[in-house]
């Protein structure tokens, strides 16, 4: 269930960052501080889920570090098997809303910039990157600037068909952050990540599917189902065979053959170790469904 257990995280909106209709401080104050990202564990699947509708679902100094701190959570926990990321209301997420964080102690020095979005927008998307657990975006609606990184940064990105993307940055002068210019050439190749930064055009569910942006589209009333379906394959899944394969194809576009070669070797070495392999392959020689624990 997406919706209910532990939350945490507030505070207004900057919608400068973000190019969207500003919702305003009555908006940003609506939801108590205990409710902007709910928590739950079912079946281990770990959902997590951005609770500011009424703010497009911008996301606060606050709502960054909980979602950081559940995807350590994740990784180290055995009891999770997968994520799911996703929001309530129109949008997914909005982009960054920096109002929440805490006040500059002085005046700000070369340098300040760079350490801000370091110590930020690049540690959240980092932390979908790093999390040893697979994790779902499941986008319901709007995801802009940021809110599009952190959506493109998840292993699979389930949209609705009413969901769009937007490479905001340009509509107010500034240079992508949160990792896009990592992702993106990544995804889609240096050509169209240009295109999609250079305009900052909304880009709708069915053609960022058509890139390869997103997974799957589904109507908006079955995202949740097919995400619960997909997270469920995942959960059931060898576990440690799954971290170590994100592991590969994450770095295999940052060296040469033979370094994912050895990393390839080295990743059969440690997996070969694990209950879960052992027992994928005792299932295959007598002839029965694996069943995995996670170990």
């Amino acid at each position: 269930m997406p919706v209910s257990g532990e939350a945490a995280g507030a505070g207004p909106d900057e919608q400068a960052r973000t190019g969207l209709p500003d919702a305003g401080p009555e908006a940003a104050e609506a939801a108590p501080r205990d409710a902007t990202v709910l928590h739950s564990l079912d079946g281990g699947v770990s959902w997590i889920t951005l609770n500011r509708p009424e703010a497009m679902n911008a996301v606060t100094w606050d709502q960054r570090e909980r979602i950081i701190a559940l995807l350590a959570d994740a990784s180290a926990d055995p009891g999770v098997r997968a994520v799911v990321l996703t929001a309530t209301g129109r949008g997914f997420c909005a982009g960054a809303d920096l109002r929440g964080a805490p006040a500059p102690a002085r005046e700000r020095v070369p340098g300040d910039v760079a350490r801000t979005i370091r110590l930020g927008a690049q540690r959240l998307i980092a932390a979908v990157l790093d999390c040893e657990k697979p994790v779902i975006a499941a986008v319901n609606g709007t995801a802009a600037g940021i809110g599009a990184h952190l959506a493109f940064a998840c292993d699979l990105v389930l949209a609705a068909d009413t969901a769009t993307f937007i490479e905001v940055f340009v509509r107010r002068g500034l240079v992508p952050d949160g990792g896009g210019a990592y992702l993106l050439p990544r995804l889609v190749g240096p050509q169209r990540a240009k295109e999609l930064m250079f305009f900052g055009d909304a880009l709708t569910a069915a053609d960022a599917e058509r890139l390869g942006l997103v997974n799957r589209t589904v109507p908006g009333g079955e995202l949740e189902a097919l995400a619960e379906e997909w997270a469920g394959r995942l959960a059931a899944g060898p576990t440690r065979a799954l971290a170590l394969t994100k592991q590969l194809v994450n770095a295999s576009l940052d060296g040469d053959r033979a370094t994912a070669f050895a990393a390839e070797a080295a990743a059969q070495e440690i997996n070969m170790t694990t209950r879960d392999a052992n027992e994928g392959v005792a299932s295959f020689v007598e002839r029965r469904s694996p069943e995995y624990r996670g170990c």
